[in-house]
């Protein structure tokens, strides 16, 4: 299955949550902000999206600082 990471694409060998793939990428879901096909995931619902081929995502990382 092929989905779109950050305008690349990437594919999966099996269906996954979005959960199972930030933290197969070694990502910490709690310091994220993901949007999926334009629209803002909510972070409480990472374990709960299924990834479908085609989907796009745009992750990225809080970053702390003045």
């Amino acid at each position: 299955m092929d989905i779109s990471i950050n305008g690349s694409t990437a594919s999966l060998e099996k269906e996954c949550t979005l959960e199972a793939l930030l933290l197969s990428r070694k990502l910490n879901p709690a310091v994220l902000l993901v949007e999926r096909n334009g629209e803002i995931v909510p972070a409480g619902t990472f374990a709960e999206v299924l990834l479908c081929e085609g989907d796009s995502l745009e992750i990225l990382h809080f970053v702390g600082g003045g």
